[in-house]
């Protein structure tokens, strides 16, 4: 058991983003039986899941003409148009029916707001908007954060940049997460989270 100031945060670990999924990353299974074991190791357990609405801004599809994977600029910065996916309610969206849900104490949902995506765990993607995952670990005396899931590039990459910025001591277990690496994203995630401190451990 690591120490009750560790946390596991866990991201994303959902149907659409493993292999059969609307946005779905190589390998996003291969990774639950290791999350799964490192559950008992830690005091505080995070769940996070993206969810948005049908009319989320950031879905290629509700900009006509817009192709998947194209850029678009939006009030709070660029912002890549993705497939439709983790739809509130629906089966994408659900967690991966192999991923452990009882230890988690914290479900975050994140991507809600139609007007606004939500990669991070603790920042909707203007940056300030908080999801309020940082008074909890606060009020349970968290002072460093372990992050897995999916995606290494995006949604995990950005968690561990707040994660550090807010003070946390953070790490990123980078094989219990999968890359969509969209344009050589992966690269310059890791070297984005190296620079802020985050360590990145196999």
């Amino acid at each position: 058991m690591t120490a009750a100031t560790e946390a596991l945060i866990v991201i994303d670990v959902q149907n659409d983003f493993c292999p059969g999924g609307a946005l779905a990353v190589a390998g996003g299974d291969d990774i639950i039986a290791r999350i799964n074991g490192l559950m008992d190791d830690f005091a505080t357990v995070v769940l996070t899941q993206d969810w948005h609405p049908a009319n989320h801004t950031s879905f290629a599809a509700n900009h006509p003409g817009a192709t998947p994977f194209s850029m678009a600029t939006m009030p709070y910065g660029p912002q890549v148009l993705w497939p439709t996916h983790c739809v509130q309610g629906t089966a994408g969206a659900e967690f991966h029916a192999d991923l452990r849900t009882d230890p988690a104490q914290l479900i975050v949902r994140k991507g809600f707001r139609p007007g606004i995506d939500s990669y991070s765990a603790f920042f909707e993607n203007d940056q300030t908007t908080p999801t309020g995952l940082e008074g909890y670990l606060r009020s349970r005396g968290v002072t460093s954060v372990t992050l897995v899931g999916l995606a290494t590039d995006y949604c995990v990459a950005y968690s561990a940049l707040d994660a550090a910025r807010l003070g946390f001591k953070a790490k990123v277990l980078e094989g219990a997460c999968r890359a969509i690496d969209l344009n050589g994203s992966l690269a310059e995630a890791q070297t984005k989270m190296r620079a802020a401190g985050v360590m990145l451990e196999p």
